[in-house]
């Protein structure tokens, strides 16, 4: 039973982090800024891979706290695995609230871009609102050199973590350490592969493929599957 609750983490776990990298803002930005600079393929899949990996160590980071407390938690606390899978179903709750109230897309905002409310702002709007945030940004402009652009991207994303993924790291607690590192691997692996293969995809000229419903519905997308999660342990412990 212990191994297929893993099992079931470990696949949600990997949709997760995929789904979410498959949102423009994890490649776009880099096959926008590529094409203003001129960069080759090769270079700007390296600055997607670089950057990917510093939201891969943050996110690591910030679960790493998660699973700690969650250790010292489960020592003291006997029906654990029921709270985990009881807030998972509330962290649900809270994806499907904030889809409803309009807040669908989780934003990250480029450095010296402009956040422009309303149509461009991603809702309800067939193009990805990237494309009028990076706009007038240095990143594309050129108003900064090439090491200024490569560490803009990579602030941008390694400041904003997989926040989606945090839950995941909490229903892995039961599991001790084995579970955190499995998770942080499959984490690295599902968030670096969306990254370069929707990267690669769009500087090929495969672009046209629209992932602009991922990034509107990702938090329905969240809370549908911390939804499963947290049904499925409360149910394995029963």
């Amino acid at each position: 039973m212990q191994s297929t609750v893993l099992t079931t983490i470990a696949a949600t776990g990997f949709s997760v982090a995929f789904f979410h990298a498959a949102i423009p803002t994890h490649w776009l930005p880099f096959v926008l800024v590529a094409r203003a600079r001129q960069w080759g393929h090769a270079k700007t899949l390296a600055v997607t891979a670089l950057a990917g990996l510093g939201h891969v160590a943050l996110t690591s980071l910030l679960g790493l706290a998660i699973a700690w407390g969650g250790f010292q938690l489960e020592e003291k606390v006997e029906w654990f695995s029921r709270f985990a899978g009881a807030l998972l179903l509330l962290i649900a709750a809270f994806y499907f609230w904030r889809q409803w109230s309009g807040g669908g897309i989780l934003h990250h905002h480029p450095p010296g871009g402009q956040h422009h409310a309303g149509e461009h702002c991603g809702h309800g709007h067939a193009r990805s609102h990237w494309d009028e945030e990076l706009k007038d940004s240095p990143l594309v402009s050129g108003k900064s050199g090439e090491a200024a652009a490569i560490s803009g991207l990579f602030v941008m994303l390694t400041l904003s973590p997989c926040e989606g993924f945090l839950p995941v790291y909490l229903s892995g607690v039961q599991f001790g350490w084995r579970g955190f590192f499995v998770l942080s691997l499959i984490l690295a692996v599902a968030t670096l592969a969306g990254m370069l293969s929707f990267t690669w995809l769009a500087l090929v000229g495969f672009d046209r493929f629209r992932l602009q419903t991922f990034e509107r519905y990702e938090a329905a997308l969240l809370g549908t599957l911390f939804g499963i999660l947290g049904a499925i342990i409360l149910l394995m412990e029963h």
